[in-house]
């Protein structure tokens, strides 16, 4: 008998993945974890039965969250990633030994446990000494937060259940404050493709774009999200990250990345046309 992993896009779409085994299934407080082994994709992980993490594409989605704001500023010293549960997120970022600070809000710490176990190929940074875990609510802990982060990462799951709250304006004018006036706000910003997904992301990008001076999206192309077609946005008081971005000091570092480099990254704020209505229409 063959076993099947499958996710529903839309009503009329949906995407499958031949399992070999699964090898954990949890429900926690907040939602349901389960890990699967694949023969294309390696273990990947899900919530709520939606895709997070697979061990053959993760490093496009964590190259392009870290290493986008990070070549905008390279002299980032603290950071806060909000979610991110798998780690991949904080691996990138334990590359840079400018960076003096990693905090990590997790509100699931099952997810993180789990991911230890079972993905390590994310996970394997999480006890640097730079990195603090915290086991508790993103939005409250960034409300008590002022002025700090030179980098916030908003690494979440889509707005719906526990990430839901971290799609709103109230949380997104949090980080603000949590921000140093050179701070950027990277976040998770839907896709444009699937009516319900482009409806959040214009939410997403309207809410932003009333509170940050600089308000950008780029692209990366996901091939186990819906679609394929995933953005992040780009928020800051002071860096574009088109004019700003500080191609010789990155490349000096000489960081081995499989997905980003510095022409990709002033490419990746190219954008489809459709894509360029729709915020535009956000706008308004």
């Amino acid at each position: 008998m063959e076993l099947w992993y499958t996710e529903e896009h839309t009503e009329n779409a949906k995407f499958s993945i031949k399992v070999k085994e699964q090898l954990y299934s949890e429900e926690s407080e907040f939602q349901k974890i389960d890990f699967f082994e694949s023969e294309e994709f390696g273990t990947f992980f899900t919530l709520d039965g939606l895709m997070m993490v697979n061990e053959k594409d993760e490093f496009i989605y964590h190259d392009m969250i870290v290493h986008v704001p990070m070549a905008t500023n390279p002299n980032i010293k603290k950071v806060l990633v909000i979610g991110g549960g798998d780690g991949g997120t904080v691996r990138e970022l334990t590359r840079y030994n400018t960076i003096e600070q990693i905090d990590m809000v997790e509100i699931d710490e099952q997810v993180v446990r789990a991911c230890e176990k079972y993905l390590p190929i994310t996970s394997s940074k999480l006890q640097d000494e730079r990195v603090n875990l915290y086991f508790e609510d993103g939005l409250a802990f960034v409300k008590n937060t002022d002025n700090i982060y030179d980098l916030i990462i908003v690494d979440s799951t889509d707005p719906i259940g526990p990430g839901e709250g971290l799609f709103t304006e109230e949380f997104y004018n949090n980080c603000s404050k949590a921000l140093s006036e050179e701070g950027i706000l990277v976040n998770q910003h839907e896709s444009p493709y699937y009516e319900r997904d482009a409806h959040e992301m214009k939410r997403a990008h309207r809410k932003i774009k009333r509170l940050f001076p600089i308000s950008k999206v780029y692209q990366f192309h996901m091939p186990t999200y819906p679609s394929g077609h995933w953005l992040f946005g780009f928020a800051s008081k002071k860096f574009d990250p088109i004019k700003d971005i500080k191609v010789e000091q990155w490349n000096s570092l000489e960081l081995k990345t499989k997905y980003y480099n510095t022409d990709l990254h002033v490419g990746c704020f190219a954008l489809p046309t459709y894509v360029n209505e729709m915020l535009e229409s956000a706008d308004e």
